[in-house]
C-alpha cells in the first residue's frame, strides 16, 4: 500500500540525485576555520617570534585551514529521497549520514552575519534525540531559498497539492514582536552573564600582560576616587555602574535575539518561529507534537507583569545543542499577550483555571526551610565575628536575611498550587521563577511519586508526570499524597490499579 504522502516516481527520481553545498560557502567554512584556530595561531606566532619564522608558520597554518574549508565543499554532497535524509562527506574517511524522513521532528534554519550578506543558511535537520550522537545533521551552507525549501519539504508534505488552488503554503500570523516589549528587556538580567563573560575575559587579558594599570589615565582617576571615597560611597557607585551596565547589555541582548520575531501557523499543522537581528533562525514545530505550554516568570520580569511563553514538544528539548532556545513561543512579553497566544495554541482553560492551594503542612515545610537556610547563613556570619574576621555591624547587618527569607517563604506557598483540567495537568510553582505548566494527558507516560523522609513525617509528597517532551519531566511538589494519588489516577485511569494508598497498606 502506498502512503498518500509519497511523492510520485518521477519526483522521486530527481531527489536521489546527489546535490552540492552552494559554492558561497567556499567563503565561510575558511573564515570560520581560521577564526576558531584564531587562539592556536597567535600561540604559534608567540612561540615562533623566537626563531624568527612565526609569521611563516602561522601564514602555513592559515593556509592549511583554508584548503581544509575548500575540501569540505568538494567532499560535502547530500540529497533527498522520500524515505531518507543523506549527507555523504569525508576525504580519507568517508561517512554518511542518514535519517529517516518520518523521524524527523524538526528543521532549524539558521544565518549568521555572514551567511546573510551571502545569501545562505545552516540547516538543522532534528531527530528528537538529544544525545550524544544522534543530534541529527546539519548542511552547511544552502542558499536561502534552498534552505527555506528543505524544509517545506520535510515538515509540510501535503497530499492534496495537486488539488489545491494555491501552490504556494499559507501561513497565519499568531504573534509578532512589538517594540515596546524592549522595556522587558532590563528584566530578564540576561546581561548579567554577559557582563560576567566579559570581565573574566578582561581580567584573564590583563593578568596574562601583566600590565599596570595606573598607567592608563582614566583608570587611575576611577582607583584614585575609589581610595579617596568613603566605602559605604564605593559600594553605591560600583553597584550603581554595574546596575547601568546590565540593563544595557539585557537590552540590547534582547533587541539581538528576538527583533524581528513572529510566529505564525502553517496550513500542513506546524508552527513557524523566526527571530533575530543579527542571527536570524527560524525553527518550525509540529502542532501533533505539542503537549503543552509553560509560562515563565522571572521574579524581576513579574513585578512588571511580563512572562515567556515556552512550549513543551517532542522533539525540542530545553538547552541541548542547536535546539537551544527552540522552544521560546513568546519572548518576554505581557503577561496578558502571553495568554492569548497560549490560547491559539491550545491552552485557553488551564491557564486561568484556579488552582488547588496545597494546605498548611506545605506551607509550614517552605518556612521551615527559608528560616533554617537563614539561621545557617547567620551562623557563620557571627562565627566569622568570633574570630575577628568581621566587624559587629556586618554581624549584626545579617538578621537582615530573616525578614528576607520570610518574604520568599511566603511568595513560594502563594505560587504553589495544581489542578486538573480538562484533560491537562496544571502546575505553578517557584518563586524566583515561577512556572505554570500546563501538560496534556497525551504527553503523560508515567508517572513518579517520591516521598522524602520529611515529607512522609508531613504526609506529603511530590508528584511528578514523566513525558518524552520538553523537560521530560513536570513536578507538582509538597501535594498531599491522597491527592496526588488522586490527580495521578484521574488523568491515567489504568494507574489506578498499581496505586494503593499507604492508609490502606496499614490496615
Amino acid at each position: 500500500m502506498t502512503s498518500p504522502w509519497a511523492p510520485p516516481e518521477a519526483a522521486a527520481e530527481v531527489e536521489t540525485d546527489w546535490r552540492k553545498l552552494s559554492p558561497k560557502m567556499l567563503l565561510v567554512h575558511p573564515l570560520n576555520e581560521v577564526v576558531r584556530a584564531l587562539p592556536g595561531l597567535l600561540v604559534i606566532l608567540v612561540v615562533g617570534a623566537s626563531t624568527g619564522r612565526g609569521p611563516w608558520w602561522t601564514l602555513f597554518g592559515v593556509g592549511l585551514l583554508v584548503v581544509l574549508g575548500v575540501l569540505r565543499w568538494f567532499t560535502t554532497t547530500y540529497r533527498v529521497t522520500p524515505r531518507q535524509v543523506q549527507i555523504r562527506k569525508g576525504l580519507l574517511r568517508k561517512q554518511v549520514l542518514t535519517v529517516s524522513t518520518d523521524r524527523v521532528r524538526t528543521v532549524d534554519i539558521d544565518a549568521q552575519a555572514l551567511h546573510r550578506v551571502l545569501g545562505l543558511a545552516a540547516v538543522t535537520v532534528g531527530t528528537g534525540r538529544s544525545d550524544k550522537g544522534h543530534e541529527g545533521i546539519k548542511l552547511d551552507a544552502l542558499t536561502a531559498e534552498e534552505a527555506q525549501r528543505l524544509r517545506d519539504e520535510l515538515l509540510h508534505r501535503s497530499p492534496v497539492t495537486a488539488e489545491t488552488d494555491d501552490p504556494k503554503p499559507r501561513e497565519t500570523p499568531l504573534a509578532a514582536l512589538d517594540p515596546k516589549w524592549i522595556r522587558f528587556g532590563p528584566f530578564t538580567l540576561s546581561g548579567l552573564v554577559t557582563v560576567g563573560v566579559i570581565g573574566a575575559a578582561l581580567s584573564r587579558v590583563l593578568s596574562e600582560a601583566q600590565g599596570d594599570l595606573d598607567r592608563f589615565g582614566p583608570l587611575r582617576v576611577i582607583f584614585r576616587h575609589l581610595e579617596n571615597a568613603p566605602l559605604a560611597q564605593d559600594i553605591a557607585e560600583i553597584i550603581g555602574v554595574l546596575a547601568v551596565v546590565v540593563v544595557v547589555a539585557s537590552t540590547a541582548g534582547y533587541v539581538l535575539a528576538y527583533w524581528n520575531f513572529r510566529l505564525s501557523r502553517h496550513q500542513s499543522g506546524t508552527l513557524h518561529i523566526s527571530r533575530g537581528l543579527i542571527n536570524k533562525r527560524s525553527t518550525t514545530i509540529e502542532e501533533r507534537r505539542l503537549r503543552g505550554v509553560e509560562v515563565s516568570e522571572p521574579l524581576l520580569l513579574r513585578l512588571v507583569r511580563g512572562a515567556k511563553l515556552l512550549a513543551i514538544t517532542t522533539g525540542l528539548r530545553v538547552g541541548h545543542g542547536a535546539e537551544r532556545g527552540g522552544t521560546v513561543l513568546l519572548p518576554p512579553a505581557p503577561r496578558e499577550e502571553a495568554g492569548r497566544v497560549a490560547a491559539l495554541v491550545g491552552a485557553p482553560e488551564p491557564l486561568s483555571a484556579d488552582l488547588v492551594q496545597h494546605g498548611p503542612r506545605a506551607r509550614r515545610r517552605r518556612y521551615t526551610r527559608a528560616f533554617v537556610g537563614a539561621a545557617v547563613v547567620i551562623g557563620l556570619v557571627f562565627l566569622l565575628w568570633a574570630m575577628d574576621v568581621v566587624t559587629l555591624g556586618v554581624a549584626l547587618s545579617s538578621l537582615a536575611v530573616v525578614p528576607v527569607a520570610a518574604a520568599l517563604a511566603f511568595d513560594r506557598y502563594r505560587n504553589l498550587g495544581h489542578a486538573v483540567v480538562g484533560s491537562a495537568l496544571v502546575s505553578r510553582h517557584g518563586s524566583l521563577v515561577r512556572r505554570r505548566v500546563v501538560l496534556s494527558r497525551d504527553g503523560i507516560v508515567g508517572w513518579n511519586l517520591r516521598r522524602s523522609f520529611f515529607q512522609r513525617r508531613a504526609g506529603l509528597a511530590t508528584l511528578t508526570a514523566t513525558t518524552a517532551a520538553g523537560n521530560q519531566h513536570y513536578s507538582v511538589p509538597d501535594v498531599e499524597t491522597a491527592e496526588a494519588l488522586r490527580v495521578a489516577g484521574e488523568l491515567l485511569p489504568l494507574i489506578d490499579q498499581f496505586l494503593v494508598p499507604s492508609a490502606e497498606k496499614t490496615q
